[in-house]
Formats: structure tokens, sequence, C-alpha cells
């Protein structure tokens, strides 16, 4: 079956679970595309066409020119889910550099962290899957590594206190802790949807086969993959990422030796890396300051 670009777009928009404000964004991201390309056959809009599409987008910050790409490849995407195509035609295309001669530089993100808007978006899509949930309201909210959470059994979580032990790098032990949101979600795949026949906290069982075991990386990666497929704000997203929100969310607030304790840290340089913020996430903490110290003369 032949399909336009067009109907592509508005098959798109249509997908159930976007909020109006993702629709707007992506409907002005595709605009430019739809009035050159709208009438133009699937088929043969290849990966050359695309290319010089996204070249010609020299009016723009290499930021938006990411965002442009990064929806378009979601789009083709789509168009490969739906088998309208075969494959994604711009898939693995490299994103256009910062051009310092107009004043462009690279992000001063050290460590990458997500977004809140990112966040709320992730929540929005790992919703239907309360496994999924689960492991990453853990994840996020105690700064535990993703291998970390996935060896521990269900004695291992103290449900009163919110709180688990692991063993980090090193061999070492540490405490870590989980907030009320989490407590919901975990207490949910537990006594809905956990195997109660294993031992593990984190279970899974292959389609069509009674064995049930812990629950691999692999697995669970594919399943987060799987969870934000098409959705520009997440590309590229992984586990690894709610580990670093959780401790970029908490420089400035606590202790550079308490949040060394928390992530598990060996040395004092790694977590420092955490205090190296993007000037958004200074001026979040400045701001939080404001509110934590008293003004000059009170």
């Amino acid at each position: 079956m032949s399909v336009n670009l067009a109907s592509l777009v508005t098959q798109f928009l249509e997908r159930h679970g976007l909020a109006d404000s993702t629709i707007r964004s992506y409907e002005s991201t595709l605009m430019p595309l739809l009035h050159l390309y709208g009438s133009w056959s699937l088929s043969i809009l290849d990966r050359e066409i695309l290319v010089e599409y996204l070249n010609d987008l020299n009016n723009v910050s290499y930021i938006t020119h990411h965002r442009h790409q990064a929806v378009i490849t979601a789009l083709f995407n789509f168009a490969v889910e739906c088998r309208y195509i075969k494959s994604n035609p711009i898939s693995h295309l490299k994103r256009r550099k910062p051009n310092p001669h107009i004043g462009e530089h690279n992000s001063d993100n050290v460590v990458r962290y997500l977004t809140p808007n990112q966040l709320s978006i992730l929540d929005q899509a790992i919703k239907k899957d309360a496994r999924l949930s689960a492991l990453v309201h853990l994840l996020y909210s105690s700064g535990a590594r993703i291998a970390e959470i996935l060896a521990l059994d269900l004695s291992d979580i103290d449900f009163t206190a919110r709180k688990f032990q692991v063993i980090g790098k090193g061999n070492k032990q540490r405490w870590c802790f989980y907030n009320e949101d989490t407590e919901f979600c975990l207490n949910n795949y537990i006594k809905y949807y956990r195997h109660p026949n294993v031992n593990a906290l984190f279970t899974a069982q292959k389609p069509n086969q009674e064995y049930v075991s812990r629950l691999s990386y692999a697995t669970a990666y594919s399943t987060l993959k799987n969870a934000v497929k098409n959705i520009p704000e997440l590309e590229d997203v992984g586990f690894h990422h709610l580990r670093h929100t959780f401790a970029s969310l908490r420089v400035g607030i606590m202790g550079i030796e308490e949040l060394r304790a928390l992530m598990g840290h060996e040395k004092i340089q790694t977590t420092l890396r955490y205090s190296k913020v993007t000037s958004q996430r200074a001026q979040e903490v400045a701001l939080y300051a404001f509110e934590k110290i008293p003004s000059l003369g009170q």
C-alpha cells in the first residue's frame, strides 16, 4: 500500500497518549517538511532527500536541528512499525555539530540527566508496564545502579523503612532509599505482577514457557526501549540516566560526601563530576538556596 508523507504524519500525531503540547511541538517541527514533501510517497523519500532537507535547515541552532532530526527519525521509525517501509532511511545519521563561528558551543553538561519534562514523558510512557514502572521509579529515587537493582531479592527490601542494601563496586555494601511514589509502584508490581516462586525482586517469564527467572539486563533494557520508541524527547535514554538524574538533582542540596555515600563511589572525584552542572541546574540550585538562606538584615 502506497502512503504519502502527509498521511503518515497524520497517523503519527493521532497516536494514543500524546499530550496536546507534544502534538503541537511535533506539528511545528514537521510543517516545513510537509510543505515540501507532503504529497510524496514514502517509497521515494530516500536518505539523500532527507539528509539534504536537514542540511538546508541552516537558520536554526544546532539544538533545534537535533530536535528536527529526532522527530523525523521517530516519524520514519513509526512508518517501519506500520510496515509502510522496510527500513528507516535516516537511521544512524550523525547529528550536526555546533558551529563555533556563529557562537554555538557544546552543552556544558558534564553528565547527562533528565529534565522535569523528560521525566514526566517517561512516567507516562511506562505506566502500562507495572514491572518497568517499578524498576524505573526505584532507580530514579534510590540512585542505585541497574545491576545492583536487578541483583536484589524480595527479602532485601525493608518495606517499613523504604530502604534496601546493595553490594556495589569493590564489594562494598551501602543503603539505598526510595520515596512514596516508588513504594506505590513497587507494591503494585509485587502484589499483582511479580512471579512468587523465585527469590528475585524483579522476575521474568518467557512467552509460552513455565520457567521463571530473575529479570536480565537485556530483557529490562529491551522493555525500556520499546516503551520509549518514537518519543524524540527520550531518544537514547537508558537506565544510567536515572542514576545521573538522581545525583544531579541533589547537587547543592546535600554535601558531596553524603552524595558520594548514597552513590557508592569509591573516589570523590567521581562524585565531583556532578558538581559541574549545567547553567540551568546552577540557576535552580541558586534559587533553592535563596529560599533557605535568610536575607540580609533578617
